[in-house]
């Protein structure tokens, strides 16, 4: 899958610009928005964007759910982000409350999450947890 799609490709964009970015599903309906972007620091990489699904097309309530970056696609005509995601598909991803976010560095989590969306696990995921630093 092309990751950027449109007319007018930029190659390089501030992770600002992205925040608020509309994610609809194949068909153009509404989903929701990025709400953060996610950074693997050690592998200098987007791990995973933070999308919010309330009040959208799914009816969702304010929770929110982290996509492996490799799930989406820029439509840089359409000002939006493509995901492409089944009713059923998305109303079974693991969520989270806006006030408990989970560990992202958790490789057994981060493997439910590129699993349940389809997507080939990083080497960042199957490789042993580095230490944290105190």
């Amino acid at each position: 899958m092309t990751k950027v799609i449109g007319t007018n490709i930029r190659n390089v964009m501030s992770a600002s610009t992205l925040i608020g970015e509309s994610v609809e599903n194949k068909k153009h309906d509404y989903i929701g928005q990025i709400e953060a972007i996610m950074l693997d620091v050690p592998h200098g990489t987007i791990a995973y964007a933070v999308l919010s699904f309330g009040g959208g097309f799914f009816g969702f309530g304010e929770k929110l759910f982290a996509v492996p970056w490799e799930a989406l696609q820029l439509d840089e005509d359409g000002n939006c982000f493509i995901l492409n995601i089944t009713k059923e598909k998305l109303e079974n991803a693991p969520g989270f409350d806006k006030d408990k976010w989970p560990d992202m560095a958790d490789p057994e989590w981060g493997g439910k999450i590129y699993d349940h969306f389809g997507v080939k696990r990083p080497a960042r995921l199957t490789k042993a947890r580095t230490k944290k630093v105190t």
